[in-house]
């Protein structure tokens, strides 16, 4: 946004502190709010002094040569045999510098606010239509091979029977008001009415009744919203809500939500991962860990363990993050864990603040991770470099914490002293230190379940990647839902993956959209969705 600001200015901003300097000439001129540029003055002035390494240019990509334009960064009433006087058609889809002549002028809408509520031309709303998702479905043929359908318009409905289980899930960051109001550059892009939580809230419900998922897993629910508006909107259609809010100043928190018709509540266990004493966990995010019974007649069913958590967004904070995922991990080892030793059906939900293929996400569906000499900014995969950042410390959490570096409780032995013998009780505490052995020491992670994406995090046919959440500073992916499940690769591209086997078996996801589908409705939030990130919906079977 700040980038361009001073596009407009006239200036170029560079985001590693190089200050700011001229980026276009005073000849530049003026078309209305919008302006133009000789293309050679801007080729000059951009490669010349690395404006493209260094500027945040909207919808750019990190390993693009040079700033990447797409039509949404262009004002509604642009047209090209006016703006560029070499008459030559441009391309979209295919752009390089030589498809402009050196008499050429770019056209770089204005990106400033002449008053608060205006939006920028660049990012004004440009239809007012609903973003399409489809059902995709994942169906097997055979014992050893799986494979996604092509009718994607019917809801795959999800039934049971004495041998089967059937249910969905939904993981929703609902965007808090409050965060919304606080972190209002988001959302520059956005009409001003379609950011009151009087027009939000109404849609949000919407969404949840059409999709009609039998879990819900909610980010960012904000506590007086929670108790005056969500919380009896849910139960008038019959879900029983659980709720953790955070522990720090920002009112909001997690909630899991279930139908009664489908699950009987066995156990609800919130997660704070603020510990008072140790100074790596001085964060409030929060989880929260319950075990549902499925309702089914005539047959004997395992448990099946919900988690939701809404971890750091700090991208430079990977140390915070892979602790609180670990603190997670402990709780629903704890809960999920049987008799015999295995591990009841899991759903492990939420906002990560971690991208695919990041050290963290791998973590997560490979069940281990080396982070000897990992910089302490790319275990989230937010930051681009690691300049100056320092070196995960092994181990990351201190013993104290009572977590092995298996994602499990440790047991420790506390011998059982008399309170009020003030002396013993100093002797006896000082000898129930933690035993620290070589496997604790050592910079490898481990966790005991075999967790699967529901999404694949990239599109087979073209290889962009799938989006969650989009604003005026970014389109990524950071929302997941993973199950416990069998694992075989596909396809070729990365996170292309699908269950076979195991606890829970995919039938079908809601498929997710390109950032480039999202700009055409205005980004989000927008008329017709009123969050910064799409709902993420899957529909499993619980083989019995």
């Amino acid at each position: 946004m700040e980038a361009w600001r001073c596009v407009r200015k006239g200036y170029g901003h560079c985001v590693v502190g190089r200050g700011r300097y001229p980026m276009f000439p005073h000849h530049s001129r003026s078309l209305g709010r919008d302006w133009t540029t000789p293309w050679e003055n801007l080729q000059r002035c951009c490669w010349n002094r690395h404006i493209s390494s260094c500027m945040r240019w909207p919808g750019h990509y990190s390993r693009a040569p040079y700033p990447y334009f797409s039509s949404r960064h262009f004002s509604l009433n642009w047209r090209p045999p006016c703006l560029f006087e070499s008459r030559t058609q441009f391309q979209y889809c295919n752009w390089k510098p030589d498809n402009l002549s050196q008499t050429s002028l770019i056209h770089l809408s204005s990106y400033v606010m002449n008053a608060e509520g205006d939006e920028p031309s660049s990012k004004r709303r440009k239809h007012q239509g609903v973003i399409k998702r489809n059902w995709e479905y994942i169906c097997s043929h055979d014992k050893e091979k799986t494979k996604i359908l092509g009718d994607k318009n019917v809801d795959p409905k999800c039934e049971d029977s004495e041998n089967k289980f059937d249910f969905s899930v939904m993981s929703y960051n609902i965007l808090s008001q409050d965060l919304l109001e606080d972190n209002s550059h988001l959302y520059r892009h956005c009409r001003r009415p379609v950011l009151h939580w009087s027009f939000r809230f109404p849609n949000i419900l919407k969404e949840i009744k059409h999709f009609d998922a039998d879990v819900l897993c909610l980010q960012e629910v904000q506590e007086d919203h929670y108790g005056a508006e969500i919380r009896p909107s849910l139960e008038s259609l019959g879900y029983h809500c659980e709720y953790k809010m955070r522990t720090g100043r920002k009112p909001d928190g997690c909630a899991i939500c279930f139908k009664h018709s489908k699950f009987s509540l066995l156990s609800v266990n919130p997660v704070e991962f603020f510990r008072p004493g140790i100074s790596l966990l001085d964060r409030d995010n929060v989880g929260l860990v319950l075990l549902l019974q499925p309702k089914i007649p005539c047959a004997a069913s395992p448990a099946i363990c919900v988690a939701n958590t809404h971890l750091l967004y700090n991208p430079r904070r990977g140390d915070i993050k892979l602790t609180q995922l670990a603190m997670l991990l402990a709780e629903i080892s704890s809960v999920a864990h049987q008799k015999d030793g295995s591990f009841c059906p899991i759903v492990m939900c939420g906002d990560f603040n971690s991208v695919p293929g990041s050290p963290l996400y791998s973590f997560i569906k490979e069940g281990k991770l080396n982070y000897e000499g990992l910089p302490i900014g790319k275990v989230s995969g937010q930051e681009q470099s690691s300049r100056g950042q320092r070196i995960l410390s092994i181990p990351i959490w201190p013993p104290n914490l009572g977590i092995s570096q298996n994602c499990v409780y440790e047991v420790q032995q506390v011998p059982k002293v008399e309170k009020t013998d003030s002396d013993l009780t100093q002797t006896q505490l000082k000898q129930t230190e933690v035993l620290v052995t070589a496997e604790k020491l050592s910079s490898n992670l481990q966790h005991h379940f075999s967790l699967s994406s529901v999404y694949s995090h990239y599109f087979p046919d073209t290889g962009i990647p799938e989006v969650t959440t989009c604003h005026s500073r970014s389109a990524i992916t950071v929302d997941y839902i993973f199950y416990s499940a069998e694992k075989e690769d596909v396809a070729g591209h990365p996170g292309a993956e699908v269950a076979l086997v195991g606890g829970l078996k995919l039938l079908a996801r809601l498929s997710l959209l390109t950032e480039q589908d999202l700009w055409t409705v205005n980004g989000l939030p927008n008329e017709n969705n009123s969050s910064d990130h799409l709902p993420l919906l899957a529909k499993f079977r619980l083989e019995l």
